[in-house]
């Protein structure tokens, strides 16, 4: 699933084609924001066109965070990256408990019954720069509403469940409110996408678990928040987590 980072001049082209207002306008004045993207490649130098400190910052970004998180296999990962809060306070909202765990017992539990308390409710939890992010390398979990509910108030959290037989299933939550799903993190630009969305699209295309850190502004020094072990292991107490709180 995971392709090799993108060339600098990739990256830099796409940064390049801004409106001069922090925001990706991309191309031409009167185009839009997918149709100043498209074309976009390592032969356009930037200084055919105005750049924006912080577009050169979100390319030199995407690079640093593709290289750091590698070529995990995400197959079957649910994950809630949450900007601002750190794991602490996400185990108060979600009233869990810490918890020890086997492991390789617990996968082998979900893959006989996926929807078992004891499996679908556990999951790690760990700091990273930013905020801090929910893994759980089984199952949907962490993108369950009620989850992703609680994590978001008064921040933004973008979750994903990377589903083996349909791909990847992304969804972002705001202050307790679902904004978006039926997202496709990962699959390149939108033509709804504007400014900052159009342009991460372009730079985290095919990369889908580092858009996920990006959009919230997370930005591990390692995959280990992912890849394990995360700083600890946590419970959910069991209730409904269908429905939005």
């Amino acid at each position: 699933m995971w392709m090799s980072p993108g060339s600098s001049d990739r990256h830099d082209s796409l940064v390049a084609m801004s409106d001069g207002r922090g925001q990706a306008g991309f191309g031409r004045r009167d185009g839009t924001d997918r149709d100043r993207f498209a074309g976009a490649g390592p032969e356009l130098s930037g200084s055919d066109f105005s750049r924006t400190r912080e577009e050169s910052a979100m390319a030199r970004e995407s690079r640093r965070l593709i290289a750091t998180l590698g070529d995990l296999d995400i197959d079957g990962l649910g994950i809630a990256c949450v900007a601002g809060i750190d794991a602490a306070e996400a185990v108060r909202r979600l009233d869990a408990e810490a918890v020890d765990i086997d492991l390789d017992r617990l996968m082998a539990m979900y893959w006989e019954n996926p929807i078992r308390d004891d499996t679908i409710l556990t999951m790690g939890v760990t700091d990273v720069p930013g905020g801090c992010v929910l893994a759980q390398p089984w199952g949907y979990g962490p993108q369950m509403p009620g989850v992703t509910s609680a994590l978001s108030m008064g921040t933004t959290c973008y979750a994903m469940y990377v589903n083996p037989k349909s791909g990847n299933q992304g969804k972002i939550c705001r202050d307790g409110d679902l904004v978006a799903w039926d997202l496709h993190p990962g699959g390149g630009p939108d033509e709804h996408e504007r400014g900052r969305d159009a342009l991460l699209a372009q730079l985290y295309e095919d990369h889908a678990l580092a858009y996920c850190f990006a959009y919230v502004g997370l930005r591990p020094i390692d995959g280990r928040a992912v890849s394990g072990p995360p700083d600890s292991w946590i419970r959910l107490p069991t209730r409904d987590y269908w429905t939005w709180r």
